[in-house]
């Protein structure tokens, strides 16, 4: 008799075809998306990426702290970090915008929707690039609220606020990715993604004390992304321990818009092959 009972025919033929879809949607996020970010984002060109995602966020920082000390609303602290955390915002929003507006734009949507590949890998392997540039971006502008305003952050809150910075970058790139999802139906999608980031400079806390705004306004912020981020940020340069909670909520947040994006997506896509079998018949 043997040790062990053989192994069915059918599950030992399984666990191969599992491997090669597993390595084949890892190869469409990482490859997949690399190549779509050199395709469809606008600024990957040095002088683009330094001038509108480096130098545009730093002068936000630098005009927000100087006209709140002027008009005396917040200290520093509050605008730095604040700044800091939604610098990332115009990589993300716009960079989720391009990976699917983009295709509509140049020509090549209908070759990606006849595209046979899962369309979760296709799609949000597009936003891993904008994660990381958000998260460099945000970097970038907290080491010049360093270097040029004599932000102080402890030491030992650098990978806490690594991890507020890295949420909050994720969150805000899926919420691009679903304002990109309308790019498949409305013509101007970027005239979305521009009123999507000036609320995010007004709504999430960034630059305005929410407990002064509204409490429709106040409600609108709790949904959006960088919010909690900003909040917990502030309290870990502040020296307060790590809350777990602020992370948490930055995560479900952006999780939201995943779902969102993923029922536009589909809705969209359903809808065009509908409307184009209509047009043969």
């Amino acid at each position: 008799m043997p040790a062990h009972p053989p192994v069915p025919a059918a599950a030992s033929a399984s666990v191969p075809g599992l491997h090669r879809r597993a390595a084949s949607a890892f190869r469409l996020v990482v490859i997949g998306g690399g190549l779509s970010y050199r395709a469809l984002f606008n600024w990957t060109t040095p002088p683009m990426f330094v001038g509108t995602l480096l130098v545009g966020p730093l002068l936000q920082l630098l005009f927000f702290v100087f006209l709140g000390r002027q008009l005396q609303v917040a200290d520093d602290h509050f605008y730095l970090l604040g700044n800091a955390v939604v610098s990332a915002s115009t990589a993300c929003v716009y960079g989720g915008t391009m990976a699917i507006a983009n295709e509509r734009r140049y020509g090549t949507l209908g070759a990606v929707l006849l595209s046979p590949r899962s369309r979760a890998p296709l799609w949000f392997g597009r936003a891993l690039p904008y994660v990381l540039n958000g998260l460099v971006i945000s970097v970038f502008t907290l080491s010049a609220a360093c270097l040029l305003l004599g932000l102080r952050i402890p030491v030992g809150a650098l990978p806490g606020l690594a991890a507020v910075l890295l949420a909050a970058a994720a969150g805000c790139s899926a919420f691009g990715l679903a304002l990109g999802a309308l790019g498949l139906r409305f013509r101007d999608v970027f005239l979305i993604s521009n009123v999507a980031s000036s609320g995010l400079l007004l709504l999430t806390g960034a630059n305005v004390p929410r407990e002064t705004l509204p409490e429709w306004m106040r409600a609108v912020g709790d949904v959006l992304p960088m919010t909690h981020a900003a909040e917990t940020a502030r309290e870990l340069s502040a020296g307060a321990g790590l809350d777990g909670r602020g992370i948490a909520a930055e995560l479900v947040t952006g999780a939201g818009y995943v779902v969102l994006a993923v029922v536009l997506l589909t809705v969209f896509e359903r809808g065009s092959r509908r409307r184009a079998t209509l047009d043969v018949m």
